[in-house]
């Protein structure tokens, strides 16, 4: 599956918000959208006000940013989404909270989705005690996310040891043990992506 390698702030920029692509760094001075508050590019500066299709693009496009997925991938989740009962934005919204990388994140076992997607990948988490290596995989309510046994001795994981995390309502964290708990399925109300779903939706309605 392809995937964006081009720089992370440039997508910041582009949005015109922080989408926290860079974990420590988006909070800090350093972030590069605190510098130079527009749009990349040579006419960056000067962009005028986007037609109602182009507010809608831009919504769809931050969406897809802010959990790192590609074009088919965010396609193929909103058609899901709009087969599943409710309201179509808000079952979005859900699954893609309730992706395996995402959950980790929200753990807080990582500094950033990107973070969480390669530490996924990468081998080092174990969903219900199987391998878990898929960052797309969906979690339900009561799957337990832990970190494998012969990765807990990382700097990385021993450092999360002496952290004091805070965590969304529908997910726990024992950093002791560093393992985690879905309680529930998120509401919309506990999911605070700066994201207007119904934009998504008339998109993609045309």
């Amino acid at each position: 599956m392809a995937r964006y390698t081009g720089p992370s702030c440039r997508l910041c920029r582009r949005e015109g918000q922080k989408l926290f692509l860079k974990g420590e760094r988006c909070y800090s001075g350093k972030c590069a959208l605190e510098k130079r508050a527009y749009a990349p590019g040579q006419h960056g500066q000067n962009r005028k006000k986007s037609s109602e299709y182009g507010l809608q693009l831009r919504e769809k496009q931050k969406a897809k940013r802010f959990y790192g997925l590609q074009e088919t991938q965010f396609r193929n989740l909103f058609a899901k989404a709009a087969a599943k009962s409710g309201i179509t934005g808000e079952n979005l919204l859900i699954l893609l909270e309730t992706r395996l990388d995402n959950v980790v994140f929200r753990m807080g076992l990582a500094s950033s989705r990107k973070e969480a997607r390669q530490l996924v990948t990468h081998g080092h988490f174990t969903l219900n005690g199987k391998k878990a290596d898929i960052p797309s995989m969906q979690v339900k309510a009561g799957d337990v996310i832990a970190v494998k046994e012969k990765s807990t001795s990382s700097p990385k994981f021993k450092e999360i040891k002496e952290m004091t995390i805070s965590t969304p309502e529908w997910v726990s964290i024992d950093t002791q043990k560093l393992e985690g708990k879905v309680l529930a399925m998120p509401t919309r109300s506990q999911i605070d992506t700066p994201v207007t779903e119904h934009l998504i939706v008339e998109l993609y309605s045309k």
